[in-house]
């Protein structure tokens, strides 16, 4: 395993790889790790903080500083390359102001099935159906978790779960066994909002031929 020193940035959020994340840098000590990635071209890690902990997270490269603020504050865009266990958290790195760690990175296995990516494709698109809103564009060849994680309602600790799980193929299957427990509830809870919104109007029923009942 690959093994790194990497200035932090926790938050209470998780960060994928491949995704592009806003962020809105404001604290001096940021603000330094902001001209520390620029002048040195490094990259950073954002360690997910959940339950008092920091165990797993994200190495992070900045893409682009959108805008500058006199205060020395800045709105930049990052995105997510690699995963990586928390080994070792240091309140400052040397004698910078940002905290630091050390890490390992978590290495990928495991190409996914295409039964598995069809099926998350087609799971989403009812999911978007039932919400009423447009479904993302997916290509099936380049379909990752990673990318689709944010767009299908997890919980923090579920995308926390997600992040841990190294296999591609494990991580849609996770996606799709979320899908197929949310869809009957958000189903269900559509049915509801439609048999509220017809309470007092006047309801056509198909009539009934009884030539076919039991009484029990």
């Amino acid at each position: 395993m690959t093994t790194a020193i990497l200035p932090m940035f926790p938050l209470e959020m998780v960060a994928f790889p491949g995704e592009p994340l806003n962020l809105h840098v404001f604290e001096d000590r940021y603000q330094q790790l902001l001209q520390d990635c620029e002048s040195g071209g490094i990259t950073f890690g954002i360690p997910t903080y959940i339950n008092n902990s920091l165990a797993y997270g994200t190495e992070m490269e900045v893409t682009q500083v959108v805008k500058r603020y006199p205060s020395g504050a800045a709105d930049i865009i990052c995105k997510g390359l690699r995963v990586f266990k928390l080994i070792n958290f240091y309140n400052t790195l040397g004698e910078r102001l940002y905290a630091g760690g050390e890490v390992t990175f978590i290495e990928e296995r495991q190409e996914p099935s295409s039964s598995r990516k069809i099926r998350l494709i087609t799971l989403l698109s009812d999911f978007y159906d039932e919400l009423d809103m447009k479904t993302p564009e997916i290509n099936v060849n380049t379909i990752r978790s990673f990318t689709l994680a944010h767009k299908m309602g997890l919980t923090l600790e579920q995308e926390y779960e997600l992040l841990q799980i190294s296999s591609e193929d494990k991580r849609l299957q996770y996606l799709i066994e979320h899908l197929e427990i949310a869809l009957p509830t958000l189903k269900s809870v559509n049915r509801t909002k439609r048999l509220i919104a017809l309470n007092g109007h006047f309801k056509n029923f198909d009539p009934l031929d009884f030539k076919d009942y039991n009484i029990q």
